[in-house]
């Protein structure tokens, strides 16, 4: 798990939710920085924006990140945690854009997830598996 996290966090810039539209379709976007908190990678976002609405339906998920060598795909699962205000905090205390932004501690659209079920698989630019494991 925490070689993942260094990945997302420390190795790329932008790492990429791919979610499944209630129409079945894949959707794709870019996630900012993960937080490490109580020995879970959590991630953020809106509930009013379309990927919370499609992971309340379908928690499933595939996150994607490249370093310039190294690829990271995770298949997982993205678990709502948005009750937990000391996650809450810790992701304030990390990111010093979010009050600015609009998330405060009672703001309801505050959604932080974490990943559970992790398959993850690093591989190098030409395809070569590097490392696979699961948490």
């Amino acid at each position: 798990m925490k070689e993942t996290y260094a990945f997302l966090k420390e190795k790329t810039q932008v790492n990429y939710v791919a979610t499944v539209t209630k129409e079945g379709n894949p959707s794709l976007r870019p996630f900012g920085d993960p937080v490490l908190y109580n020995n879970k990678i959590y991630v953020l976002t809106n509930k009013q924006k379309n990927v919370s609405k499609q992971i309340s339906i379908n928690n499933n998920v595939c996150i994607v990140a490249y370093d310039n060598e190294n690829w990271i795909r995770i298949h997982c699962k993205l678990i709502d945690d948005s009750k937990n205000l000391e996650a809450k905090k810790a992701m304030m205390k990390e990111f010093d854009w979010m009050e600015e932004a609009g998330y405060t501690l009672n703001n309801p659209n505050f959604q932080i997830l974490y990943i559970v079920d992790a398959d993850v698989t690093i591989a190098d630019s030409d395809g070569n598996i590097l490392t696979k494991y699961q948490f």
